[in-house]
């Protein structure tokens, strides 16, 4: 019989009951995972944790462990992962476990790292990814409806879903085996749809959470943003805050699975950034109302290798503005900031499970929660929801100054260790270097249009869905007709020409008369559904009609999404004939999935040289559509993640070594972006930047995919960009700023009585730092007085002490780190009496051997 150990300090009579359940469904599993009304009970102990989320198809297994490394440096404690069906099993009953998609080689780095795992099996996983992590095939299965009570789908569903909880027993991978997977979840923000469907949808919520539960893994399951979870099911909340979210049985703890750290992007959209000031506050907040467990979505969000990426319309990058950026490395002060957030909660961790809080008002807009212990602990969270004013309050006696849309912590329900709005990291300023001074050698290949393979076309009457023709085995499906033109049309003499108008569902389409591009088509996102109108040039007699529909990645999400259309559905007309309009759409259409280029692999390096490839420069002065290029480039030295600079080209697809980069768009982003505040409750279109600019210019090249010499690099171009302008790039730390102010003299008192310590109050200080084998060789701003912008636009003030430059030279130049106290008397003399001043500082970070 299983044994659960649960903790002795609140567990309900029927939360017990629930999890021996849970825990009885297999035998001679020693169920040492439960949890109660506070948290999550481990061996025993309750437990608040922190939790990243880190998908493994999206990095590389080269780059899991540093990851996984980085993250528990950064204060968590669980790593989070989706688990994607449409990589493990492309094709029905033949699965893929091996090199990115190899999960087992993932959880494992995570125990070996002390970590605990959090395995979101869905199998729907929403995440911006293909199809929503649904294998094509399956929309394809007789009688199935997907996320319902429709029995083909369930069946399915629990096949997938027994093969990765087997794949994992068989490994010993749940924390009930010795291993490190503490939580898994099955279905995925399903509430709504759920809602949505009635009685058919409230029957599949329930059967998948039974379905999951029969599994036996003898660890908790749970269900996102799924109010109606049955037990012992936890249900947990998704989204930017998550301070109002309440279990739905009051013996279950308080779950937040996706803390977003930020949003995606979509090609032709700006980059979003989430102020780290407000990240901390929201988690800070939860956590204050009696939170206990909180997952970053995302904690490194990575890349959308390959066809990887869904929506449509998602870019290639994933970086979600996430602690870690899309190449592994850390982004400050984002990653700080929190790692002090999680160090200040983990003080608290005691109190904070043993109780419910004693919330107090301090004021209108603020309130102090404190936790006890009986053993004597005492922490407290002193907030100041005011979004504009900072403000000054009693609290145990003492005061405490608490700046907007903040929290401050105090585990000691006496001294601040720590305030959501103050970030006393640096800021790192990331920058793209020239990889190497050697031009690519360019060659192309136009993708032949004049000569479709015909034992790959079929002709039938009308407009075929796109996806029921392609399977989804490429993003190019070609839609072929012909018209015959009297010789008597007075377009031919000199009249008004003929417009075609072609109605898309599809994400692009690009037109071809006679083989020449006339013209392309888009939508977007909101508007899926699109239109292409031009005037074409038509001759006497045959015209050929080639539409290229192009995918941007399947949708995602939605209700019974499997059943949305995409490529051209019509009407497919032309107009300003003298019969009027001649509608296309009902004749006689040839199909073709793909391309040429892709048939003949050409982007294998076995492959390659099965075609007459042409000296770029031969075709410099006439960039063409759909054509391929070529080039081979040695691997750069050093270790720094690398990337390619495609600012040059249009859309399309790239490759290296055979290995799919991932889709190219040099989409132009619109937007609003006046600028952002920390203060006041975010959204994705708050603070947004990159407007005017590509959505995406740099796309990650794993290092682990090049060899020494001789790396093959493929571009499919469908627009016509210029190759010469492509090229390899490394990112790295080009400077770190820091901004610390000095403490206001009317709040010496409280200072000094709330840190316990004088000094505390009399020395703030900016700590730089570079990256490990560079030093401090330049500062680029410094400025003790009132200093405007931010890192990277920072500018003197109205205020300004000019010794600035000079004192933080002497104690910087020619150092890994260093630290400047911010004192009047640090720069000569007060530049600005009765200002409360700030010292800002932007330091260049070079190579340690470098030399100026």
């Amino acid at each position: 019989m299983a044994s659960c150990s649960a903790s002795q300090n609140g567990f309900s009579m029927l939360g017990l009951v629930c999890l021996l359940v849970m825990c009885l469904s297999i035998e001679l599993i020693q169920c040492s995972v439960t949890y109660d009304s506070k948290a999550i009970v481990i061996n025993g102990q309750r437990r608040i944790l922190f939790s990243g989320s880190i998908h493994y198809p999206r990095s590389t297994p080269d780059m899991w462990e540093d990851l996984i490394q980085k993250a528990k440096d950064g204060g968590v404690d669980v790593i989070e992962t989706y688990v994607f069906w449409n990589v493990h099993e492309p094709t029905r009953g033949k699965y893929i476990f091996e090199g990115r998609y190899d999960l087992v080689r993932f959880i494992k780095l995570v125990q070996k790292a002390g970590l605990y795992a959090n395995l979101r099996i869905g199998p729907y996983v929403c995440a911006e990814w293909n199809f929503g992590g649904f294998p094509v095939w399956l929309k394809y299965v007789p009688g199935i409806s997907f996320r319902t009570d429709n029995e083909p789908f369930k069946r399915e569903m629990q096949r997938f879903t027994e093969k990765i909880v087997g794949l994992m027993k068989s490994e010993n991978l749940f924390e009930s085996q010795g291993g490190p997977i503490i939580l898994s979840q099955i279905e995925n923000e399903y509430g709504s749809q759920s809602k949505a469907l009635g009685a058919a949808g409230y029957n599949y919520m329930t059967w998948a959470a039974n379905m999951a539960v029969q599994t036996g893994t003898g660890v908790p399951w749970v269900m996102c943003k799924e109010e109606d979870a049955p037990d012992p099911v936890i249900n947990s909340c998704n989204g930017f805050y998550c301070d109002a979210f309440s279990p739905n049985k009051p013996y279950k703890p308080t779950i937040w699975t996706e803390a977003w750290s930020g949003w995606f992007s979509e090609f032709g959209g700006p980059i979003h950034q989430r102020p780290v000031q407000d990240l901390a506050f929201a988690v800070a907040r939860f956590i204050q109302k009696g939170g206990s467990f909180v997952n970053y979505y995302m904690y490194h969000g990575g890349t959308n290798f390959g066809r990887s990426a869904g929506g449509p319309f998602i870019t290639t990058s994933y970086d979600y503005d996430a602690p870690i950026d899309e190449y592994g490395l850390i982004r400050q002060p984002k990653y700080g900031h929190l790692k002090e957030l999680h160090r200040s909660v983990k003080m608290c961790e005691r109190a904070l499970v043993s109780a419910d809080p004693i919330v107090t008002q301090l004021g209108n807009f603020q309130q102090a929660h404190v936790y006890s212990s009986e053993s004597g602990d005492c922490a407290a969270f002193l907030a100041n929801y005011d979004t504009k004013s900072a403000t000054r309050v009693m609290f145990n006696n003492m005061h405490y100054n608490l700046p907007p849309w903040s929290i401050s912590i105090l585990p000691d329900c006496r001294n601040v260790v720590f305030n959501t709005a103050k970030v006393g990291v640096q800021t790192s300023q990331m920058e793209m270097l020239p990889a190497s001074n050697d031009m690519l050698a360019w060659q192309s290949y136009d993708e032949d249009l004049s000569s479709l393979d015909d034992s790959s076309t079929f002709t039938t009457v009308g407009l075929l869905e796109q996806i029921n023709v392609t399977r989804d085995a490429s993003d190019y499906l070609w839609y072929i007709t012909s018209v015959d033109i009297d010789s008597a049309e007075s377009f031919l003499h000199g009249g008004e020409v003929p417009t075609l108008i072609v109605g898309s569902a599809g994400h692009a389409v690009h037109i071809f008369i006679n083989g020449a591009l006339s013209g392309s088509a888009f939508g977007t996102r909101e508007n899926r559904r699109f239109t292409y109108r031009g005037k074409i040039n038509l001759r006497a007699g045959r015209n050929k009609i080639a539409l290229l529909s192009v995918t941007v990645g399947l949708q995602n999400v939605g209700g019974h999404f499997e059943t949305w259309n995409t490529g051209i559905l019509g009407p497919v007309a032309l107009h300003g004939l003298r019969q009027g309009k001649w509608d296309l759409s009902w004749q006689k259409w040839t199909y073709q999935v793909g391309l040429r280029g892709e048939a003949m692999n050409l982007v294998s390096p076995n492959s390659v040289s099965s075609v007459g490839w042409m000296e770029a420069s031969l075709l410099a002065q006439r960039p063409q559509p759909l054509t391929w290029h070529k080039a081979y480039f040695n691997a750069p030295d050093g270790d720094e993640p690398l990337a390619l600079d495609m600012e040059g080209m249009g859309k399309g697809q790239i490759w290296i070594n055979g290995e799919s980069i991932g889709r190219y768009w040099t989409a132009y982003a619109n937007g609003n972006c006046n600028g952002c505040s920390y203060a006041g409750t975010f959204r994705p279109t708050k603070c947004q930047v990159g407007c005017g600019q590509a959505t995406q210019r740099w796309y990650h090249v794993p290092r682990s995919w090049l060899k020494p010499t001789q790396n093959l690099l493929v571009v499919f171009e469908e627009l016509g960009g210029n190759p010469s302008r492509i090229s390899l790039v490394k990112r790295s730390m080009s400077s770190v700023c820091a901004e610390v102010a000095e403490f206001h003299p009317t709040l010496k008192n409280w200072h000094i009585e709330s840190y316990g310590r004088a000094e505390e109050f009399h020395s703030p200080k900016v700590h730089l730092r570079c990256s490990p084998g560079q030093s401090i060789s330049s500062i680029k701003f410094a400025s003790f007085g009132t200093p405007l912008g931010t890192c990277g636009t920072y500018q003197q003030g109205p205020c300004h002490a000019p010794a600035s430059y000079d004192i933080v030279q002497k104690k910087c130049i020619g150092k890994e780190r260093c630290i400047v106290t911010i004192a009047n008397s640090n720069f000569g003399h007060d530049p600005c009496p009765n200002v409360l001043k700030r010292l800002s500082v932007e330091a260049v970070c070079s190579p340690t051997n470098w030399r100026g």
